[in-house]
């Protein structure tokens, strides 16, 4: 196989949760772009369509469904509905996510119950329920969207100057321990020639950061800036594609060397 056709995505199913984020839109564009027949999915259907419709309108195959990440039998149905549609999943990216505590260490138990239900549980559900279907197929792809914020500790100089924080409790304790989950399945799904890998993105710029924010970050980084709208689309495809095929149960970081400093 030439090395390039190695990335392609074309003759592949790939499931999205999310797509309509900040990265998210960039993983949806990815996964289409190369060729995959992908569906997205989560309970925002209205702004997830709006994604499909745009990808579709450039040919793509593109495909918005409903999925509630903190209700198991949603999960089932949306398994159900593309193996009825589309006869099998290759690809899998766990990308949604709830930010659920915004009052930090001073959040409710039930908050921080409810973000570890959706983040931690759903996340364990959605890839047992789609990891039984690609054992069936004897293949597959399964990347992980954690964050660099699962890497390290709250760095407080970034807020120095802002009224933002980085005070999230729930968010280190899932990001941290979806790493370790990513390698946990990438041992249990090996045998069947299942792939699982992480990926753990920085900052995002948005226009929405303040710019002592965006100086703050991005003198943090080796690169010098936060990252932009096309940064995660080349490890997405990557991980997700036969270019990887021996890459099983790492943490890639896309963070602009972050935490390499």
């Amino acid at each position: 196989m030439n090395v390039l056709d190695s990335f392609s995505l074309k003759g592949k199913v790939a499931l999205l949760t999310g797509g309509a984020g900040l990265y998210g839109r960039q993983i949806v564009a990815a996964l289409a772009e190369a060729g995959a027949e992908t569906y997205i999915a989560s309970r925002n259907t209205d702004i997830l369509e709006n994604v499909a419709s745009e990808h579709r309108a450039l040919g793509h195959q593109v495909t918005a469904l409903y999925l509630d990440q903190g209700k198991e039998e949603t999960i089932e149905s949306l398994k159900e509905t593309i193996i009825q549609h589309s006869g099998r999943i290759d690809i899998l990216v766990n990308n949604a996510v709830a930010r659920v505590m915004s009052n930090g260490m001073d959040g409710s138990s039930d908050d921080f119950d409810l973000s570890m239900h959706i983040n931690a549980t759903g996340i364990f559900l959605m890839t047992r329920i789609i990891g039984r279907v690609m054992m069936e197929q004897k293949t597959g792809s399964i990347v992980n969207i954690g964050s660099m914020m699962g890497m390290v500790g709250v760095e407080n100089h970034n807020y120095d100057g802002t009224d933002m924080d980085g005070w999230a409790p729930d968010y280190f304790f899932h990001k941290g321990g979806m790493i370790n989950f990513t390698r946990f399945c990438a041992s249990y799904y090996g045998n069947n020639n299942i792939r699982v890998n992480c990926i753990s993105p920085g900052g995002l710029k948005h226009p929405s950061h303040p710019e002592q924010f965006i100086k703050n970050y991005s003198d943090r980084t080796q690169l010098g800036r936060l990252a932009g709208e096309e940064d995660l689309k080349g490890a997405i495809l990557y991980l997700a594609s036969d270019a990887s095929s021996y890459v099983t149960g790492i943490n890639l970081p896309v963070d602009g060397g972050y935490t390499a400093k």
